[in-house]
């Protein structure tokens, strides 16, 4: 045995952002090191993602985990104990033997990849190098550009409008610290006008303001407001981001709006999308189609696609094959990477791998229930992805992501080099012609 040979591993009941039972797993090392590691839960999912194994029964709403986490303190620690850490790709290949299922659903995806990030984090630790360092293995690495919400919607604010994330993205600033600043004035600035108009109800799940509005485009409206409100140009310096999420209002080709009553077909939905991005200053637009609608993704991506960043999650759920076969089709031009839809860093790194070979945008991504980990920040680093989606710039479980990158922006120094816009398309943030 080395000194990187797994000598236990403990799963613990934690709880996340939205006061639920999530997983817990730390690893520990012959050599002392120490891993930890938190599976987050997303509210919005993805019917091939990774299973969220949760016990059922009348107990917190069905939503415990204590069959996951039997499942760490069982069958995973007594068949990765004396596995050598480092060796990332043997560790997550046994995890996916030992469930043996297409979506995690024996062991759960929460079990499993809480352990493999804590693996990854034992190995760096016993590397004494920070995780992002650990990753890029000395190839260089940038500060990811931001995605960050502004008004939450869906299912992430009881459905009170019906597009999931109205976002920006600080396409002027020069380093992280900068877009963080940008962001903080713009974030400002929404609250201030929701306040003189009457409307400031709190916030959603991942800590946009909640959207109190009469219409889904009414937000885009107040966006652009905050963004020129706090001195920015909109589409120059702050540009917007929506997640649609439309697999939640849509299948079989047909999308219904619950808060405009209105249902439209699949051409009439791309139709909405097209208006509104020509109209106003929208860099990337997430899932703009069901998953379940490849035909309406590769219609909305062929007339979009040169200009805006056109993101598959649902559709895509960070696996590599579906990754690659969207970029054969030319169904959408990046990819959301979100750990534990995969349910092990290898078969993570594996969708990234395949969105990068296909010349996709990258946005490592958190989910809608997170807590203080921040693995996601030293992936987005090391792997280089160029992007960031963590929610909102409120909440400690969202901050602690973002003040995460700042450490690494500093630790960096003069060798710290910043994403910036030009991981979009030239044109984003223009207005479709």
């Amino acid at each position: 045995m080395t000194n990187t040979s797994i000598t236990s591993i403990r799963g613990r009941r934690v709880w996340d952002s939205r006061g639920r039972p999530t997983v817990e797993a730390e690893v520990r090392l012959r050599g002392g090191a120490i891993g930890r590691a938190i599976a987050p839960a997303g509210a919005s999912r993805g019917t091939h993602e990774a299973i969220d194994l949760r016990d059922g029964g009348p107990g917190l709403g069905g939503m415990d985990v204590s069959l996951a986490v039997g499942h760490v303190n069982g069958d995973i620690a007594a068949r990765l104990t004396g596995m050598d850490a480092t060796d990332q790709r043997a560790v997550d290949a046994a995890l996916i033997a030992l469930d043996g299922t297409p979506t995690k659903g024996r062991l759960g995806g929460n079990a499993t990849i809480a352990v493999s990030m804590a693996v990854l984090h034992a190995a760096a630790a016993g590397a004494g190098l920070p995780l992002y360092a650990h990753l890029a293995h000395d190839r260089p690495v940038r500060l990811p550009l931001p995605e960050i919400q502004i008004f939450g919607g869906g299912a992430h604010a009881g459905r009170r409008v019906d597009i999931q994330d109205f976002m920006v993205m600080p396409l002027g600033a020069r380093s992280f610290a900068q877009a963080l600043d940008m962001t903080a004035e713009v974030y400002r600035a929404a609250g201030l006008l929701m306040q003189e108009a009457g409307r400031l109800q709190g916030v959603a799940d991942e800590g946009g303001f909640w959207p109190a509005f009469d219409s889904n485009e009414e937000a885009l409206g107040l966006l652009v407001r905050a963004i020129e409100r706090a001195g920015f140009t909109p589409g120059d310096d702050v540009a917007i981001s929506l997640d649609v999420a439309a697999s939640e209002f849509g299948a079989d080709g047909r999308y219904t709006l619950g808060l405009e009553r209105q249902q439209m077909d699949r051409d009439g939905m791309i139709e909405m999308l097209l208006d509104w991005c020509r109209r106003y200053p929208i860099a990337s637009v997430e899932d703009p189609l069901a998953e379940d609608d490849p035909d309406g993704m590769r219609a909305f991506t062929a007339v979009a696609g040169h200009r805006i960043q056109v993101i598959g999650d649902d559709f895509l759920v960070t696996n590599a094959e579906r990754v690659r076969e969207a970029a054969r089709s030319r169904a959408c031009n990046a990819v959301l990477i979100k750990p534990n839809q995969a349910g092990t860093v290898t078969e993570t790194h594996a969708a990234f791998e395949a969105g990068m070979a296909a010349d996709f945008g990258t946005i490592v991504s958190a989910r809608s229930g997170e807590t203080e980990d921040v693995t996601i920040v030293h992936l987005a680093t090391g792997w280089n992805a160029g992007q960031l989606k963590v929610g909102s710039f409120a909440r400690s479980e969202r901050m602690c992501k973002w003040n995460e990158a700042l450490r690494l922006e500093e630790s960096l120094g003069d060798r710290a080099v910043f994403a910036g816009r030009e991981v979009l398309p030239p044109d984003a943030g223009k207005p479709l012609p």
